[in-house]
């Protein structure tokens, strides 16, 4: 092993897998390959096939697994969804006059991964890299609905089948005054293979600006809304 990170176990496990990425090895070969003792060797090779990140060989050998293409696949697309979202973003934000912003689910939160701001004015700004809860918001509904099995008749997180129901059926959702007082946001969903939801593309803005002319809150912007999402999941 040329590099050490000062996590031994770390270090074993890469020195494992720089080894049978060229062609699958037999334990002996493996041992020699890394200079690993041996039962740590077949420990550590072991333990990787566990998670998908090592297969084993019908002769018993060691070679790379499919994960590893999998977490490749998944880090590529979720590069071309931030490049895409570099041009919609701006485009949606202009055409709204608000705010715009992607948001991606981890476990209890959703992380802004990328915004377009107004640069002018009154304004939501989301700082990318912000963390918010998914009880609250416009994003936290379509991440929610989308992704939730229809028909359970349980709660999902801080909103109930009805409302989520109604977020499926219509495509988009709407948040006023939900996540900060006087703010309102619009968000439909981006999605990827099986129509499973990757991501949550918004505006948002102050209250008052999201219902005019008699329209319900948030319908002026829910077409140029849904058209970005249609532009991201071809990502």
């Amino acid at each position: 092993m040329d590099k050490s990170s000062g996590v031994g176990v770390l270090d074993k496990a890469v020195a494992v897998l720089e080894a049978v990425a060229e062609r699958p090895l037999s334990l002996a070969e493996l041992v020699e390959r890394t200079g690993i003792p041996r039962p740590t060797a077949h420990r550590t090779a072991s333990a990787l096939a566990v998670h998908g990140l090592v297969r084993r060989t019908p002769d018993g050998r060691f070679g790379l697994g499919s994960r590893l293409a999998q977490l490749a696949t998944a880090a590529a697309g979720a590069d071309d969804l931030l490049r895409r979202a570099a041009l919609v973003l701006p485009r949606l934000r202009d055409e709204t006059g608000e705010s715009s912003q992607l948001y991606v689910r981890r476990g209890a939160v959703r992380v802004c991964v990328a915004a377009a701001e107004r640069e002018h004015g009154l304004r939501d700004s989301v700082p990318v890299g912000a963390e918010l809860p998914m009880s609250a918001g416009s994003a936290a509904q379509v991440l929610l609905a989308f992704a939730a099995t229809p028909g359970t008749g349980e709660p999902v997180g801080a909103f109930s089948p009805a409302r989520l129901a109604a977020v499926r059926e219509a495509g988009y959702a709407v948040s006023v005054a939900e996540r900060e007082a006087g703010v309102a946001s619009v968000s439909a969903p981006v999605t990827g293979t099986g129509g499973q939801p990757v991501a949550a593309v918004s505006v948002s803005g102050p209250a008052e600006r999201f219902a005019t002319d008699g329209q319900p809150a948030g319908r002026r912007y829910a077409v140029a809304v849904l058209a970005a999402a249609r532009e991201l999941s071809a990502a």
